[in-house]
């Protein structure tokens, strides 16, 4: 167990971490085949290991800190980052990262870690404990980007109204890592409906309404119901925060 304490304090592993507290490859091998069969440590994936906890026999790292480790880039974004930061609306099973690495999915302890390719470092900052995740602005970029594949929309508006207030500048910066004019649009429009609430400038949104597209689109699959928003060539919801009101069984397709 001389190796126990160090790799506690880390939460989770992989087989380099060990050569490094180990001295060499054949004696990290040895240990990790040691500590697994104690039950010292658990195999969450290929190459990567929770330690247990001796006083709860449960894993020590959070899903968060897992996700982080899984790639040297590993980053907690999307729907789980809104989670981290308290303004998840639900509790998913399902945790998403980004990572440029081939990374398949996995499950381990209950969760489901749905990796997604990166795009960028913007607004990526690391915690001291050890998370690595997106920044509330990228984070809602994200999300606004992907919506329709991550939680759907009503989700990502019950997260937007949690949040006490974005920087227009962190925003912009976001944007531009994907430097889609559609996404300015459709930024643009779910962020008006918030503006109060999230202490967004004009200029932010004068901004967002230069860089958007000429063309007029959706902002997801057509509905009836839907109308033309003029500032932003966007068809959509006439009122989004009625989405929220009426709640997800009148909007269960977005």
């Amino acid at each position: 167990m001389k190796l126990y304490k160090e790799l506690a304090a880390m939460r989770c592993f992989t087989h380099n971490d060990m050569v490094k507290l180990s001295g060499s490859e054949n004696s990290a091998a040895w240990q990790i085949k040691k500590y697994l069969k104690k039950g010292y440590i658990e195999r969450v994936r290929r190459d990567l290991y929770a330690v247990i906890s001796l006083e709860t026999e449960q894993a020590i790292p959070n899903r968060f800190q897992i996700a982080s480790k899984v790639a040297d880039d590993a980053c907690v974004s999307h729907h789980s980052a809104f989670e981290f930061y308290g303004y998840g609306n639900q509790v998913f099973y399902d945790l998403y990262f980004t990572t440029e690495k081939r990374v398949r999915p996995f499950y381990y302890d209950g969760v489901n870690y749905c990796p997604l390719m990166s795009r960028s470092g913007v607004g990526v900052t690391e915690t001291g404990a050890g998370v690595r995740i997106t920044s509330l602005e990228r984070t809602v970029v994200d999300c606004i980007a992907e919506f329709e594949k991550i939680g759907g929309l009503e989700e990502l508006l019950r997260c937007l109204i949690l949040i006490p207030g974005l920087d227009g500048d962190k925003l912009l910066e976001s944007l531009e890592v994907y430097g889609f004019g559609q996404l300015y649009q459709k930024t643009g429009f779910i962020l008006e409906a918030f503006k109060d609430e999230l202490l967004l400038p004009d200029t932010f949104f004068e901004e967002c309404e230069k860089k958007s597209s000429a063309s007029k689109t959706y902002l997801y699959e057509r509905q009836e119901g839907f109308v033309l928003h003029e500032r932003w060539k966007l068809f959509a919801p006439e009122d989004l925060r009625t989405i929220i009101n009426k709640g997800v069984t009148d909007y269960d397709a977005v």
